[in-house]
């Protein structure tokens, strides 16, 4: 992806799907996990929406509400 890592990633999201948020930073399908964790202490986290909507998935790893932005990737 052509992103910037640290940026939030915009995703419309749907009640009734389970989405894995990578925490490793490893994950070629951003902010998604692909299974690159595997053999790190990290794992991925898992979010479900009650509503169809658009949230934006952290993109830094460092929120302190993650798996979703808090504006933490400002202070980096």
């Amino acid at each position: 992806m052509s992103e910037n890592p640290a940026r939030p990633y915009a995703v419309e999201v749907e009640p009734g799907q389970t989405y894995w948020w990578c925490r490793c930073g490893r994950s070629q399908s951003q902010p998604f996990c692909d299974g690159s964790h595997k053999g790190t202490a990290f794992t991925p986290e898992k979010y479900q929406t009650p509503a169809t909507r658009i949230v934006w998935f952290c993109g830094c790893k460092q929120s302190r509400t993650a798996p979703l932005c808090d504006g933490s990737h400002k202070k980096l």
